[in-house]
């Protein structure tokens, strides 16, 4: 099943959405599923206040400029230096560079981004080279809903680097940052313990199905990244808020008043 009519014709008077990109980062274990890296919104901000999320954000004019001198597909590019720069930023750690930088380097990296430094030139003057193969395409969200600000998100799958250092908040936008399993995290928020907008949800509960990182890039593999558009229909005499079946995400629909949406 699809979006409603009345679904379609609300997009249509929506405002267009922000580009923005996000990384699920992967650290292997030998005791079990692997950790991945989310951060804890702070309570103040706009979008998904108090919420855990995977490192990310919007995809900034720097991003583009730097992703027409990579060639390709450019927002596709965009996308994943994106992603990168938001790692570093909100968590210390970066991947999809050409090395793994120092850490007098990465902290040079991080504080200038922080202070709105040019990506470009940061890597320039430090001698690396973003390298966007390091990230596996997993998944595209763009929820439409009044009232809200609407982002075209696109999530990123990458492993932790080895030597790689632990994550460090950056303390503005975020208030946490940590390692959880999936279902770990699933677990958190079925307790109250831990808050999860309707996109996280359902991509934790895709992510909880593979053991390893490898099967993880393998199953987004499977499937097609077609951009996901949450829409309401009425099952069973209830609202629901649901998404398309044919995706990989083992649920796909929601009573609308257990979603959190932002």
């Amino acid at each position: 099943m699809g979006p409603s009519a009345y679904t379609k014709a609300m997009a249509e008077r929506l405002p267009d959405p922000i580009p923005a990109a996000t990384l699920i980062l992967f650290r292997e274990t030998d005791a079990g599923p692997p950790d991945i890296l989310f951060v804890e919104r702070a309570r103040t901000m706009a979008f998904a206040g108090g919420a855990i999320v995977f490192p990310g954000g919007r995809i900034d004019p720097g991003d583009d400029a730097l992703a027409r001198t990579l060639g390709g597909d450019t927002g596709e590019t965009a996308a994943r230096v994106a992603a990168i720069r938001e790692t570093i930023e909100e968590a210390g750690i970066a991947v999809g560079l050409d090395r793994l930088p120092d850490s007098a380097t990465l902290g040079r990296l991080r504080t200038a981004l922080h202070a709105g430094r040019p990506f470009a030139e940061l890597l320039a003057h430090e001698r690396l080279a973003i390298d966007p193969d390091a990230l596996a395409p997993f998944a595209r969200w763009c929820p439409q809903h009044a009232h809200a600000r609407i982002f075209d998100t696109r999530f990123y799958l990458a492993r932790l680097p080895d030597g790689a250092p632990d994550p460090v908040v950056d303390n503005t936008e975020n208030v946490r940052v940590f390692w959880r399993t999936a279902t770990d995290m699933l677990d958190d928020v079925a307790r109250g313990t831990a808050r999860a907008i309707f996109p996280t949800r359902r991509n934790l509960e895709r992510l909880a199905t593979f053991g390893s990182f490898a099967e993880a890039v393998a199953g987004a593999r499977a499937f097609p990244v077609r951009t996901v558009a949450p829409w309401t229909e009425t099952r069973d005499g209830g609202t629901y808020l649901c998404i398309p079946d044919d995706l990989g995400y083992p649920i796909t629909a929601e009573p609308l008043a257990t979603a959190i949406r932002d």
